[in-house]
């Protein structure tokens, strides 16, 4: 069995539903609730939230959040411009003034004073305190604020409040089925389905070590990387080996064994 994959919008970007995943991001939209993306490494989080606002008709702003971002990056702050002091909106307060998505990837890599800006946006207030200008912004109807992380690296010193992830709805994503996988890698990349397999085989073989000491498996993105490669004319153990082995770990040893259950898996 195969899934066909229909895209009808070439200016919508291309993603595979795996379950109520986008009519739960409708509902969140239009009743004005925050939602939080759960899930690992390149499994389609960002993508969603690209496809959903182009269906949805809205802008997109997103942030790559890291350990240096803090409230002002998201705000706003006050620069030198032409010999004068001007306030410059960050993309949180872009969004909020004009309407449109403020995506937080990895929210949880941010400094821990984004969220005292984040909680009066994400309960029914629905505002954002410019303690610098004085302002107080109401939201509008079509803004919305979504945010993403990877339990999987969550630790004591990384990690959401109860007091934070309770103001959101949460969404689960994980890697899709085989079908579906197959049917998006070759959407993605160009390459039959059929030869897709493989691949496929191969990234659920790396997800399933348990004797391995990789962070993470094998991402969707990394097979769709691969094969896109491989559909470009590269042979597919060298494709393999550059999309999906070397960047899953730096030990020598490690990538051996990689190699190794690569060959054995695509012949």
């Amino acid at each position: 069995m195969s899934l066909a994959v229909v895209q009808s919008d070439p200016d919508v970007p291309f993603y595979l539903p795996i379950g109520q995943e986008c009519a739960l991001f409708e509902h969140a939209f239009r009743h004005r609730l925050p939602l939080l993306l759960k899930g690992p490494t390149g499994c389609g989080k960002t993508r969603f939230v690209a496809h959903m606002a182009a269906r949805l008709g809205v802008p997109l702003i997103t942030v790559a959040c890291h350990d240096d971002l803090t409230a002002a990056d998201l705000t706003g702050r006050y620069l030198l411009r032409g010999g004068e002091t001007q306030w410059v909106d960050g993309p949180l307060t872009r969004a909020v003034r004009h309407g449109g998505i403020c995506y937080l990837d990895e929210v949880v890599e941010a400094r821990k004073d984004v969220a005292v800006v984040l909680h009066p946006l994400s309960d029914d207030r629905r505002v954002l305190p410019l303690d610098r200008t004085g302002e107080t912004l109401e939201a509008p109807a079509n803004f919305m604020l979504v945010a993403s992380y990877n339990p999987g690296y969550q630790a004591l010193t990384k990690s959401l409040k109860p007091s934070t992830r309770q103001r959101f709805l949460a969404l689960d994503f994980g890697y899709p089925g085989e079908e579906a996988e197959v049917a998006i890698v070759a959407a993605e990349s160009g390459l039959p389905a059929q030869r897709c397999r493989g691949l496929i085989l191969l990234a659920r073989r790396l997800r399933a070590l348990g004797d391995v000491d990789l962070e993470e498996g094998c991402s969707t993105r990394l097979v769709v990387y691969a094969a896109t490669l491989i559909a470009g004319g590269m042979r597919v153990d060298d494709a393999v080996r550059a999309a999906m082995i070397e960047p899953l770990s730096d030990d020598s040893e490690t990538r051996k064994g990689l190699l190794d259950l690569a060959a054995v898996t695509l012949g």
